[in-house]
Parts: structure tokens; C-alpha cells; sequence
């Protein structure tokens, strides 16, 4: 790595050498505008929209349009008293918990090395911010421009990190926010549920820009003189559902499916959802046994009477068909 500034970082009477490096590089690939038929680079020529003349770097100077087709002129003498313009030092201001600094403020990442004998009062620092769990807020001066920034500790190195100031950040106005729309608690539920099923370590090594990948195949393949192979087609993102609680679901159980775990309605453990239904299933079924088993009552003390009835006449009938063959028989009458 290439340092890009030198400088000190100075917090209380504690100046500390340094120097800076861009800690990030970005990977995409570049591409220059030529002529189709034989390569040919595109340069494009500086000219002046009034007289139409090819102007030098020599003769370029600040314009701000200041509205009505007026314009101010700034020279280099304008910037020259400028406040901090040429500094090179780090100001601490304060050290505050890490945690209360919004990182969608944060803009470019810079490692730092102490230069010369600065290295000791480098690593008492970087102790420091690692045990006390704060970061360092500075004000750093790079390309002609005051920054806020902060100064933390990364893989035992310390990190600068420039931050855009707070005007620079937007408000969300949208009118969305303006209406009174709250999620169901089901929905809410099972989307917490989904939220659990996907949960999971954030290991960046794991993420690959596949689309430069593609890309640089294809340059390679360009440059061997080879054909061209192309990719297979990725699977076409499923259309918005219209039932936000069945795409919820489906969701969870793709999630659920992709780690190797059991379905919801399986061995796996029940959803929040599944186990209020099946709460909600128990609670019906239990009054209508006791109103089914009321109903049977009657019915079986009716039917019981009827059987017992049903016994005593077909002991009658057999007692009478008894009676009848042991009556003895009548002797015949003597004739003179």
C-alpha cells in the first residue's frame, strides 16, 4: 500500500505521527469509451461554450452559478485563506460510546501507521479506545476539505473513519409515513418467525459479487479467443403475493427447508401461528364433546327403558309357552 497523507493525530499533549492509506478499493471493472470499427480511444476536448475555443488546465477556474445565468468566479487565492485547507493534524474533540454514532454517517474507511518513534503512544491509544468501547470524534482536514470523522480500533489497527456532517444527511419524506397502517399481530408473528428461521452469523467472506465474476469470464474469454459461455439463468424472483400471511408462511418454511429443518406442520417445532390455531382448535371442540355427551344422555336412558321392556314381554311369552306343555293330559272315557 501507498500512504496518501501524513500527518499527527493530537489528543490532549499527546501528538502522534502518522500516516494514512485507503483502506478500501473498489473492484469494479472499468471500461473505456472507443471507436467500434478499430479500438480507438474517445477524448473529449475542453471548450468554452461562449467563444468556443479549446481552453488549457492553465486557464480553468471555480465557477458557481449563482442562478439567471450569472456565475462566480473563484481563484486559487480565494481558497488560500481558507481554515484548515493545509493542515495536517488529526484533532481529537471528545471520545464517545460507539454505539451512538449512526453509521449511515459514516463515508470512507483509512488505515493508519505510526511513523518513526511514534509507535508507542500509537498502541496507547488503540488500548485505550479498545477498553474503554469508545470511538475518537476528530476533525481532519484531506483534500482541501474539513472532515468529521471518527478514529476506532480494527484487527489492532486503528481505523479512520470520515463522516458526512449532519446537513448532509436527507429526511425521509414519504407519505406513507403518514398513515395509520399497523401490522396484524399474526402477521407480525409469523414475519418475527421468518426473521428467527433466517437468523444466522454475518461471515463477509461468504458473499461474492457474482455479476464482476461473470463479467471478467467473459474479458478472459474475449482475450483467449475463446467462445463465449453463457451462464445459466437464474431462477426468476416469484411474484408479489397478494395474502401477505401465505407469503409469510411460505417464507418460513422455504427458510426452514433451505437449513434442512422439518416443516412447521411436521416433527419441527410450531410457529407462533400454528401454535394459537391449534390453541384456538382445542378451546372449540372441548364445549361441543360436553354438549355431544348431554345429547347421548337421554337418548341411552330411552333406549335402556326400551330394552328393558322388550325383556319382560319375551319373559311372558315364555312363561305362558311353559305352562301350556305341563298341563297333564285328560283320560279317554270307558264305553259300556
Amino acid at each position: 500500500m501507498r500512504a496518501i497523507w501524513k500527518g499527527a493525530v493530537s489528543f490532549g499533549l499527546v501528538s502522534i505521527a502518522v500516516k494514512l492509506y485507503s483502506a478500501t478499493e473498489e473492484k469494479d471493472i472499468r471500461f473505456h469509451q472507443v471507436h467500434r470499427e478499430d479500438g480507438g480511444r474517445i477524448r473529449y476536448k475542453r471548450t468554452c461554450q461562449v467563444c468556443g475555443e479549446e481552453v488549457s488546465y492553465d486557464d480553468i477556474a471555480k465557477g458557481y452559478d449563482i442562478g439567471g445565468g450569472e456565475m462566480v468566479i473563484l481563484t486559487d487565492s480565494d481558497f488560500a485563506d481558507l481554515p484548515l485547507s493545509t493542515s495536517h493534524a488529526i484533532d481529537v474533540l471528545e471520545f464517545v460510546p460507539a454505539e451512538q454514532v449512526d453509521p449511515i454517517l459514516y463515508n470512507k474507511a483509512y488505515f493508519l501507521e505510526p511513523e518513526g518513534t511514534a509507535t508507542k503512544p500509537y498502541l496507547l491509544l488503540r488500548d485505550a479506545l479498545t477498553d474503554s468501547e469508545r470511538v475518537a470524534i476528530v476533525k481532519v482536514a484531506l483534500r482541501q476539505r474539513e472532515q468529521l470523522a471518527t478514529l476506532r480500533v480494527r484487527e489492532g489497527v486503528l481505523l479512520l473513519n470520515t463522516m458526512l456532517w449532519p446537513d448532509e444527511i436527507r429526511k425521509p419524506d414519504f407519505g406513507f409515513l403518514d398513515e395509520d397502517l399497523k401490522a396484524r399481530p399474526p402477521e407480525l408473528a409469523m414475519a418475527t418467525s421468518l426473521i428467527d428461521s433466517m437468523a444466522g452469523d454475518f461471515h463477509p467472506d461468504e458473499f461474492t459479487d457474482d455479476y464482476r465474476a461473470a463479467l471478467q469470464e467473459v474479458i478472459d474469454a474475449k482475450v483467449e479467443g475463446r467462445e463465449v459461455v453463457q451462464p445459466e439463468e437464474v431462477e426468476e424472483a416469484p411474484a408479489a403475493a397478494v395474502d401477505l400471511m401465505a407469503a409469510l408462511k411460505a417464507s418460513v418454511e422455504r427458510a426452514r427447508a433451505a437449513r434442512g429443518e422439518a416443516p412447521a406442520g411436521g416433527a419441527g417445532e410450531p410457529t407462533p401461528i400454528t401454535s394459537a390455531r391449534s390453541a384456538q382448535q382445542k378451546a372449540a371442540k372441548a364445549p361441543a364433546k360436553k354438549a355431544a355427551a348431554k345429547k347421548a344422555a337421554p337418548k341411552k336412558a330411552e333406549a335402556a327403558k326400551k330394552t328393558e321392556g322388550t325383556k319382560k314381554a319375551a319373559a311372558k311369552v315364555e312363561k305362558k309357552a311353559t305352562t301350556k306343555k305341563a298341563a297333564p293330559k285328560k283320560a279317554p272315557r270307558k264305553t259300556a
